[in-house]
């Protein structure tokens, strides 16, 4: 039975909250930060009930009793709802969540609904994001769905498919000599011009993104999986993840929490690092070029929370090569599945557990591909041709 079209939306029971101080602020004035410059947290949700579903609804929507916003103002293009298809992995069944179908091409959505949602909601004329791409090309599409302003700032060599997908959809583009590192800074630069909006930032993307959870568990009959691997970049899904899960086990709907692992590419992993250095915050280190852009940041803003989430529920961090990534690539693309190669990083991630003995045959695996192969056509050609000995067109 569907429930009924009621919003359950922000109360005074809810607000940010500084991961410094505590100090709490209202929900009612959009913040993408504290007052001292440190990140900001949302309150602990309402949870959700099987009940609460909005079963006739087929998108994150459907789960509007459990976001802190007004879902009959929602801004939406249909994202959530992705299939979860099983494959032969390592000769073992593994569940692959298809977060990559999402109407912008990548989970980002989730997140982008939600946020623009409340913003849009709380009258914000417009924003400003950076992005190495898939958060940008969420934003452009979102911001042109309600009629916001978007100015995004983009590394000067990210891919022309993510550009041309923002720029198409009305955004001011604006691309930024340096690291990906160079552009957040730059960003932040700017922040008291335009509201920063940023994806890593403001916590009502993360409200979106904890909808994963509960696809998951509804997606496997009210169940959870033993584990779940997904990349890592500055860690909304990892935090979603956990977030979503922790409001269902409140909630008496589940037992038990899955095993949460975030993945990161050897040549570029801030939170490896920062275990290296036995610290819960960003260290410097040296970056090297990777395969997988979309995971490559390089001084994440809730190192802390991210670790401690993965900790929390006995997973943990894996690093993978870029051997390993562009093996795990062909592997996806031989199974139908057509990822970018940021994706591929979870699917080496699991060979390598199972190698270790983290996982079994025995052990219910769910991979989160999070971005399309559409967004990353010239690499994945170059990849393809080179391992066939053809040249590219």
């Amino acid at each position: 039975m569907a429930a009924t079209e009621t919003s359950r939306v922000a109360t005074a029971h809810d607000y940010y909250v500084s991961s410094v101080s505590g100090e709490r602020f209202a929900l009612n004035e959009p913040r993408w930060c504290g007052p001292g410059g440190e990140p900001l947290s949302l309150s602990p949700g309402h949870g959700l009930r099987r009940d609460d579903i909005r079963t006739l609804d087929r998108s994150l929507w459907r789960y509007a009793a459990a976001l802190r916003v007004d879902s009959q103002l929602r801004v939406t293009l249909g994202e959530g709802w992705t299939p979860l298809v099983s494959r032969v992995w390592g000769g073992r069944d593994v569940a692959f969540k298809l977060e990559y179908l999402a109407p912008t091409g990548s989970f980002k959505d989730r997140g982008t609904s939600v946020l623009m949602t409340y913003l849009h909601t709380h009258g914000v004329p417009g924003i400003l994001e950076d992005s190495s791409g898939n958060a940008g090309a969420s934003m452009a599409a979102y911001t042109a769905a309600c009629g916001m302003s978007c100015r995004i700032l983009v590394p000067a060599d990210a891919p022309s498919g993510k550009l041309v997908q923002m720029s198409a959809m009305g955004a001011t583009v604006i691309p930024v000599s340096g690291t990906r590192q160079d552009v957040a800074e730059r960003a932040l630069a700017e922040a008291g011009q335009h509201f920063y909006a940023s994806h890593n930032w403001q916590p009502f993307f993360i409200e979106g993104t904890k909808t994963l959870a509960f696809e998951l568990w509804e997606q496997c009959s009210f169940s959870v999986p033993d584990v779940v691997i997904v990349p890592l970049g500055y860690g909304s899904n990892v935090l979603g993840l956990h977030i979503g899960f922790s409001e269902l086990l409140r909630a008496g709907e589940i037992q038990r929490m899955p095993r949460i692992f975030g993945v990161q590419a050897s040549n570029c992993s801030p939170f490896a690092a920062a275990l290296q250095a036995g610290v819960d915050h960003a260290v410097p280190f040296t970056p090297r070029p990777t395969v997988a852009g979309g995971i490559a940041s390089q001084k994440p803003v809730r190192v802390a929370e991210v670790l401690a989430a993965m900790r929390d529920t006995n997973g943990g961090l894996v690093t993978v090569s870029e051997d390993e990534i562009v093996k795990a690539l062909k592997g996806l693309l031989g199974c139908g599945l057509y990822v970018e190669p940021t994706s591929a990083s979870a699917g080496a991630a699991l060979s390598q557990l199972a190698a270790q003995g983290e996982v079994n045959d025995e052990t219910s695996v769910v991979i989160v591909l999070t971005g399309s192969g559409l967004k990353a056509t010239e690499v994945i050609g170059e990849i393809t041709m080179a391992s066939s000995g053809a040249t590219t067109p």
